[in-house]
């Protein structure tokens, strides 16, 4: 396998890098030349990964800060609600029903109780 192809392997397995290049922070020549230099020594990626792993920790906890909480608790009663009344409705209570019908099977030949 050729140095290209290991890089391209490489860089699929690790998607930080591809966030690099689409947020302009390097191009694909720029990781193509350390990759060249380094190989996947760790101690040479570590600007790509820190950063990506620290970007995606920031994301998720602005995320967070921006639930509102009480909000999340109004929609969850609000549909606890909506299926309370569906089971009303319905006559579901969680509790199966008992079938209704003849108890003994109608023997085959027997049509409007002959």
């Amino acid at each position: 396998m050729s140095k290209k192809e290991e890089f391209k392997v490489f860089a699929k397995n690790h998607p930080e890098l591809i966030r690099s290049v689409h947020e302009k922070d390097a191009t694909w020549q720029e990781l193509y030349e350390i990759y060249d230099i380094y190989g996947e020594d760790d101690r040479a990626w570590n600007n790509y990964f820190k950063k990506a792993n620290s970007t995606s920790l920031n994301n998720f906890s602005d995320i967070m800060k921006k639930i509102d909480m009480d909000s999340v608790q109004k929609h969850i009663n609000t549909a606890q609600k909506a299926l309370g009344l569906v089971q009303e409705l319905t006559g579901k209570s969680g509790n199966v029903p008992t079938p209704k019908g003849p108890v003994n099977p109608r023997p085959i030949n027997k049509f409007f109780e002959d």
